[in-house]
This record gives structure tokens, C-alpha cells and sequence, in this order.
């Protein structure tokens, strides 16, 4: 007699169970917003949740339909997190628009969606009124995050609405959420476009899910439902590192900044909030801790700091640990969904170290053309990644953006014999010289770990004789410098002497990118000329 398998329950891995747990087993646990006044609002994850659906019954009445992309130009905020769930829930596709690019590309890009409805912060509704002008397909704008009942009119701006007295008169008794496949588009983030156009990654459920469930791993972030989570890193930008899912589906207490993220509202929220966990660039903890330390506070509270998009400076790194606060490093892009590799909380580690990937994520090392490097440990090569929150294709591409099923991230790493990745440099910033190479992180590394120092880039200049040669531009901190002979001394010890800047510059402000990191396109326009 043939026996019956048995099977599973055929349970959707869609993003709109994140909130609905939230609601169900953590309905008070709350949702802090600083507004732009400096005033504070508070839902819990039941109200959350609920207007959430309200949301997509506000999307349904402008005809959303199933597959459409919705943009959204906004701040980290509840509201912000609202439109997020009622977009994905309905089974759409929310396009974060990164409001520090200029109205051009945001147009471009809104032109690749073919976007309709944009969602926008009151305070962005002047550069949504240019981004309007030069992107036809948009043909309603709806605002969040109002200071009065109704949302301010703007020249040139047709079909403004505020949001919040939609929601308020919404009926989501109708909304049917999550009634789709796993593999159904829910989000799509441009990346910087360092190198010729953006390119648009598309997120899916089922990837978003799964790097959720990564994320929560011990080793990773660890969440857990006594945590209060402080996300500086925007939801504009690759998803606020999935931080925005992970923090409902363990019940932690989410803390938004709004538009604001100088050192001291930062460091205000972490002590008025009890922030658990902080996550951001390195750029935002040097401003809060500055400010910590010159104002002589303590953040009791505060466990962990989650950074990544660049290297943390060792300096920075030692004043943080000195407060008794474990520094996490990660490393990721867009592209992975974001987060690619983690240091475990509290690992000895070297601290320019990237972690270890976790389940759900694996590398390779290669040459130049691709091939995998016969010893993968303590070998440089050519950083490729997989898995399945790491993209495939492109948005509107043909062509798939991965070799064998693996992807090319741009980045040099080295792995060690007990697997932490070490990102060593990209590909693209290397310089030159007399035919040989010069890894600008290396000296980077070297000079940021001083104290006196802030910030220090490396960047080639055309030179004559050698095709490139290394130029250091640094940014001290207040009050401090240091001589080029001593800067100089000090990377003698750890750098080939023929790798040593021709040039000191010293700049009152380091530029940084709409990412956070520093702005090496400007540096090299600025400084790379002969």
C-alpha cells in the first residue's frame, strides 16, 4: 500500500507577518517618532499595524494594484513605516527615494519605476514639487509627517493631499493583505550609481523574510523583545538594514529620528528612549560620542553599535569600547539585501574586521577574471557573494547580474583561517602608480586610527611620470593636527615607502555621499587633477 508523505502547511514567507505577530504578541511595545519640532509620538504595534491597513485602503482607493510601484521620499518615522507595510501588503512595491540625491536623478529613477503615487515628508515637498516637473508618471502626491491638519500647497505641485486625514476616514475592512506568492516584489532601491547610472535592486518577500530571520540570528543582531533599537541608518537606503521588519518580528521598541541625526539629538533620544541598540555609519557615533563626551553624559542604557557602509577608525572604535558599549562591525550593499557579514557581539576580533557570514550567505575569492582562487584563506582576491537575498538581476535588465549564480561585489577581501571577511579595498579605488598598485583603505586605516584624527581619504592624482600617485586629505578633530612628517613616520611603519602621499591636504569638512560615506567622487574631482 503506498504510504502518504505527510506534508507542511504551504505558509507564505510575506513581510506582512512581521507586523501582524507585532500586533498580536507585542501589541504595546511602541513606535517612537522625534518630529521635526522635537516633539514626540508614540503607537504601539496594534495601532501600528492597524493603520497599516488603513494605509492600503487609502493606495486601493487611487487604484494601487497588485505589482505597481509606489515611491515614497521620507524620513525615518512611523508614518514612514506605515506606507512601507500598507504598500508591500497589498502586494505592491515601495521605492524608497533617497531625498539627499538631487531632483534629477530622483526623476530618473521614478521614471524607470513609472511610480504614481508619491509619498512625502512635508519638509521634502519643495524637492518633490522639482522632482514632479521632470517626471510625467507621477499623478498624485500624498504627505506625511504634517505639522497641521492639511498639507501645504506648492507651486507646481498638483494633487496634494495630506495623508493622515485619508488614513483617519479609511475602512480597511476590505484590504485583503499578503494574498500573493513569497516571490512577489516588494521593494526597490537604487544604489548610488558610483559608476555610471543607478541600478535598481529589486526585493522580494521571500528574500526579505529569510534575511530577517538571518538578522536575528545571536551572532548577527541578536533582537530580542527587551531591546530598544535606535535606526539611524535611513529607510531610504537599503531598507534601514531590514531593521524596520526585525525589531516587530522580535517585539523590540523601534526609535526613529526623523529628519534629525546630529550628535546631540541622537545622543538625547538614546538616554530619553533607554536605546538598547544603535545602528548607523560610522560618520553619525564620531558626532555622538563628541557630543557625549563634551558635555560629560552617559548613555547607561546603551549595549551595542551596529555600524557599517565603511571602516570604523580604531580611535573611535577604543572611545566607544571605553564606555563599557561593544562595537559591532558588519559589512554589506544593497544589493545583499543589505547585510552580508557580521562580528558576533562581544568576539575577540582585529577591529577592522567585517564578521562572519551567517547562515543564509556565502563567499568566494577570485582573480581578476572571475576564477575562483585555489586557497580561499588568508589570500586577497575578488569578493563574490550568494544566497537568497543577494540580487539576480537588476530591475529592468535582461541580463543577469551574477556568473554561476555568484555575485560581483566590487570589493577586494582577504578571508582568515577562522573565516572573518576583511574587505581590503574596491576595485575601482585602487591607484596606479608605475604600473603597480596602491590600496588607498590600507593607508586609510592607518592614519583614521590616530586620535587626532576624524576622517582621512586617499585618492590618485595624474602625475606625469607615474600615471597616479596616493594624495591624503585628512580632517582633524577640533582642537587637534599633526604634522606631515609625523603622519608620514607613522605610515612608514605599516605601508611600502613608494606608497607613501606625495601630498598632506587638510580639510575643514570631510564631503560625504548621500550614503554617508565619504564622497570619493568629489575627492578625486576636487584633488585628482595634476
Amino acid at each position: 500500500m503506498q504510504l502518504n508523505d505527510g506534508a507542511m502547511q504551504d505558509y507564505a514567507l510575506t513581510l506582512d507577518r512581521m507586523i501582524e505577530h507585532a500586533a498580536k504578541w507585542h501589541p504595546e511595545k511602541d513606535v517612537v517618532t522625534r518630529r521635526f519640532d522635537g516633539s514626540i509620538t508614540r503607537a504601539g504595534y496594534a495601532d501600528v499595524y492597524g493603520r497599516s491597513r488603513k494605509v492600503s485602503a487609502v493606495l486601493q482607493r487611487f487604484d494601487t494594484k497588485y505589482g505597481d510601484r509606489v515611491a515614497t521620499l521620507a524620513w525615518n518615522s512611523q508614518a514612514h513605516m506605515e506606507c512601507w507595510y500598507g504598500i508591500m501588503g497589498l502586494g505592491a512595491v515601495c521605492h524608497t527615494l533617497n531625498p539627499r540625491l538631487t531632483e534629477e536623478q530622483l526623476a530618473w529613477m521614478i521614471g524607470q519605476s513609472e511610480a504614481r503615487i508619491l509619498i512625502v515628508s512635508e519638509d521634502l515637498l519643495p524637492l518633490a514639487s522639482k522632482i514632479a516637473g521632470l517626471a510625467p508618471s507621477l499623478s498624485e502626491v500624498l504627505v506625511i509627517d504634517t505639522m497641521g491638519p492639511k498639507a501645504p500647497q506648492i507651486e507646481g505641485l498638483p494633487n496634494v493631499q495630506a495623508l493622515e486625514p485619508l488614513v483617519a476616514d479609511a475602512d480597511p475592512g476590505a484590504v485583503v493583505w499578503g494574498d500573493f506568492a513569497e516571490t512577489t516584489p516588494c521593494g526597490l532601491c537604487f544604489t548610488s550609481g558610483t559608476t555610471g547610472q543607478p541600478k535598481g535592486v529589486t526585493y522580494t518577500h521571500r528574500g526579505s523574510y529569510l534575511h530577517t530571520l538571518r538578522q536575528l540570528q545571536s551572532d548577527v543582531s541578536g533582537l530580542n523583545s527587551h531591546d530598544v533599537v535606535l535606526p539611524v541608518v535611513p529607510m531610504f537606503h537599503a531598507n534601514a538594514w531590514g531593521l524596520p521588519y526585525s525589531a516587530p518580528a522580535t517585539g523590540a521598541r523601534l526609535v526613529f529620528s526623523g529628519r534629525q541625526a546630529d550628535g546631540e539629538t541622537l545622543a538625547r533620544l538614546i538616554i530619553a528612549e533607554g536605546v538598547t541598540v544603535a545602528v548607523g555609519v560610522p560618520t553619525v557615533w564620531l558626532d555622538v560620542f563628541d557630543y557625549l563626551d563634551a558635555n560629560g553624559l552617559d548613555v547607561p542604557s546603551l549595549k551595542r553599535v551596529m555600524v557599517g557602509g565603511s571602516p570604523m577608525n580604531s580611535a573611535l572604535m577604543r572611545r566607544i569600547e571605553a564606555r563599557g558599549i561593544a562595537v559591532q562591525t558588519t559589512w554589506g550593499m544593497t544589493e545583499l539585501s543589505p547585510l552580508g557579514t557580521a562580528a558576533p557581539p562581544g568576539d575577540a576580533r582585529s577591529p577592522d574586521t567585517a564578521g562572519r557570514p551567517a547562515l543564509g550567505i556565502d563567499l568566494m575569492l577570485t582573480d581578476h577574471e572571475g576564477e575562483p582562487l585555489k586557497k580561499q584563506r588568508e589570500s586577497e582576491g575578488h569578493l563574490w557573494v550568494r544566497g537568497p537575498s543577494v540580487v539576480e538581476r537588476y530591475f529592468g535588465q535582461d541580463e543577469p547580474a551574477t556568473r554561476n549564480g555568484w555575485f560581483p561585489t566590487g570589493d577586494l577581501a582577504q578571508i582568515s583561517q577562522d573565516g572573518q571577511l576583511f574587505i581590503t579595498g574596491r576595485a575601482k579605488d585602487l591607484i596606479k602608480s608605475g604600473g603597480e598598485w596602491i590600496n588607498p583603505t590600507e593607508i586609510e586605516a592607518v592614519v583614521s586610527g590616530l586620535p587626532e584624527v576624524a576622517f582621512a581619504a586617499v585618492v590618485g592624482r595624474q602625475h606625469e611620470k607615474w600615471g597616479e600617485r596616493p594624495v591624503l586629505l585628512v580632517q582633524f578633530r577640533e582642537g587637534e593636527s599633526l604634522a606631515d612628517d609625523t603622519l608620514r613616520t607613522t605610515l612608514k611603519a605599516h605601508v611600502p615607502s613608494w606608497w607613501l602621499p606625495d601630498a598632506v591636504i587638510r580639510i575643514p569638512d570631510m564631503p560625504l555621499a548621500a550614503t554617508g560615506k565619504i564622497d570619493k567622487i568629489r575627492l578625486r574631482s576636487l584633488y585628482g587633477a595634476a
